[in-house]
């Protein structure tokens, strides 16, 4: 039987001589950073810039705590990220900066550069073979691929595809090229006409042109879409969905394998810090933040990702809850992140991670 992985935790409160940015530096001390960072090696501190608009994403100081420490090891850091499949203020590299420097994630603040690891228009990639279910070959942006050495800084919250979104989810769709995020995705979206009430709401937001209102409906050409889902966070009425009881599982398993193939073959490279602060239920991709779902339960670090999202689930399980997201969610359901987004299958990331050799699900927490 294999030995748990460790996760190391900090408690989410501060004090005098010690604020959340000392014990950021200490989760920093406890990874043995020094050892995965070596001196000038170019080191990707791979984050989540938050959509315009969110305001629950990392914090930039949290941030700075992270890049002091790399530059403490020797290690030349920049922060980075991918952009998105969704129209928004992330799809290309001029507006994603701009969102970036508007969260306050410039040089003068963060003490680092932000360099998009996927180029102008999210083209840039490597290809990197694995040996998965759905995929033997994944499509990794460069940048990421490429930086001799990555921390990865993960805000753990809700996500309606996901269930929930933690180091596994940044590594994976944050680590891919936009042919990468087609292929995770690999679905279209269904319309249900009795419902949709011709608002053009999808219509508009739409960044394939897929949907088409047609006598005040809504109709989607299944060629063109490629399941950003995007047009599911607009929509007032829920008409828009996917087949849930057969693909749900499946995207969550390609999701998982392309976070795999961000690290594999360099696992000794790359450690994970997660913040399980302000735990919205929806994703910082959301242009929008919600109240969080429980009080904040500190920050955690491994350089297991498996390990610390089960982990970080496991706080949030066991939390009670603070708001009632909305009226039909099931309190009474054990997993927090099934109440909001019932259709989602989040522990596949897991289960799925621990088979591909990613992690184990096993850990032992240790309190620094």
């Amino acid at each position: 039987m294999s030995e748990p992985s460790i996760v190391y935790f900090a408690s989410p409160g501060g004090s005098h001589g010690n604020t959340r940015l000392d014990k950021i530096a200490r989760l920093c001390d406890a990874l043995n950073l020094k050892d995965i960072v070596k001196k000038d090696d170019l080191t990707a501190i791979k984050l989540h810039f938050g959509e315009a608009g969110n305001d629950s994403h990392l914090r930039p100081s949290w941030v700075r705590a992270v890049v002091d420490k790399v530059l403490e090891a020797g290690g030349k850091p920049f922060l980075t990220d991918t952009n998105t499949l969704y129209s928004g203020s992330r799809k290309n590299a001029y507006d994603h900066l701009l969102t970036a420097y508007r969260h306050g994630f410039t040089p003068a603040v963060v003490n680092a550069p932000v360099i998009l690891a996927d180029g102008l228009y999210g083209e840039n990639d490597v290809p990197v073979a694995i040996n998965g279910k759905h995929f033997k070959e994944v499509h990794i942006a460069t940048e990421i691929r490429r930086a001799p050495a990555m921390v990865v800084l993960s805000h753990f919250k809700g996500h309606m595809m996901g269930g929930f979104g933690g180091a596994i989810k940044n590594l994976a769709m944050g680590g891919a090229s936009v042919r990468g995020k087609q292929d995770q995705h690999d679905t279209h979206v269904q319309i249900d006409a009795k419902q949709c009430v011709g608002c053009g709401k999808c219509v508009d937001i739409c960044p394939q042109k897929a949907l088409a209102l047609r006598d005040q409906k809504s109709v989607v050409d299944t060629q063109k879409c490629y399941g950003c889902f995007e047009c599911m966070t607009v929509c007032p009425v829920q008409a828009i969905s996917i087949d849930w009881a057969t693909q749900m599982e499946p995207f969550v398993e390609r999701m998982t394998e392309y976070a795999w193939g961000v690290i594999t073959g360099r696992q000794d490279k790359v450690c994970f810090i997660n913040f399980v602060m302000n735990v919205t239920p929806d994703c910082d991709c959301a242009g929008w933040s919600d109240l969080p779902m429980v009080p904040d339960l500190g920050i955690l670090a491994s350089t297991d990702p498996v390990a610390l999202d089960q982990a970080c689930l496991d706080l949030v399980n066991k939390a009670p809850w603070i708001n009632d997201v909305d009226k039909h969610v099931d309190l009474s359901k054990a997993d927090k992140f099934t109440a909001r987004w019932p259709y989602t299958r989040g522990e596949v990331q897991l289960s799925h991670g621990e088979t591909l050799g990613m992690g184990s699900r096993k850990y032992e927490l240790k309190k620094i």
